[in-house]
């Protein structure tokens, strides 16, 4: 019992917190059971957003409300201790039954979701990868899908993700930017083993929501 109580604090205390900006912009959504909601509930299409290991939900809060207000619904969704693997199939719980949507992720998260994917095809209009690619198990074919990555990454196992390109689809739209590392596709503030990025933190998040509201827009 012990064990467990302490591995229950560790993890806790691990969960990287949304910067200021990222708090502010959270400010803006509608929570239930830990996830966030931003934009119109009867917008079209959903974009599912499952986050990094560690990292708290709001820490994408400033590309959500940004891709909100060009007309889609983003929910970003909470796990236990903030770990995408307790709880690959949580996206049923932002989901109804009859609505369109993408899912995507962030590092860990990425791979969570491409497996949600796989196996969840009805009104899917696509998978996005922030700093991710899918595993065997996550395997994309004949569905949309967009890659960002940023050329600072120092998590990023670059060459798993080079491997990975043959999970995906021929149509993959690849984008990376110039000076982004890998917490920049949150707002967390630095991550062990990442590279300093020589862009803002708001330029990239800027970049993040522009580079998803183009793909939307050509689903």
């Amino acid at each position: 019992m012990f064990l467990l109580a302490a591995s229950h604090i560790v993890l806790k205390q691990m969960a990287n917190a949304p910067t200021a900006p990222a708090a502010a912009a959270q400010q803006t959504a509608t929570t239930s059971r830990g996830s966030l909601y931003f934009g119109n509930q009867h917008a079209r299409t959903t974009v599912v957003m499952y986050p990094g290991a560690f990292v708290d939900p709001g820490a994408y809060s400033i590309w959500a409300k940004q891709v909100a207000a060009a007309g889609y619904r983003v929910a970003i969704v909470s796990f236990p201790y903030d770990l995408a693997v307790f709880g690959m199939n949580k996206a049923d719980t932002v989901l109804t039954s009859n609505q369109h949507y993408v899912i995507g992720g962030h590092s860990l998260g990425g791979v969570m979701a491409s497996r949600y994917a796989a196996k969840h095809k009805h009104n899917l209009e696509g998978v996005f990868f922030l700093a991710s690619y899918p595993d065997a198990k996550g395997k994309i074919t004949n569905t949309p899908v967009l890659s960002l990555t940023g050329s600072r990454d120092g998590v990023l196992n670059w060459s798993a993700y080079k491997q990975a390109k043959a999970d995906l689809p021929k149509t993959t739209t690849y984008r990376q930017l110039q000076g982004g590392n890998h917490a920049g596709f949150g707002a967390y503030g630095k991550q062990k083993g990442d590279k300093n990025a020589t862009v803002s933190d708001a330029t990239q998040q800027k970049w993040v929501a522009r580079q998803l509201i183009r793909w939307l827009g050509n689903l």
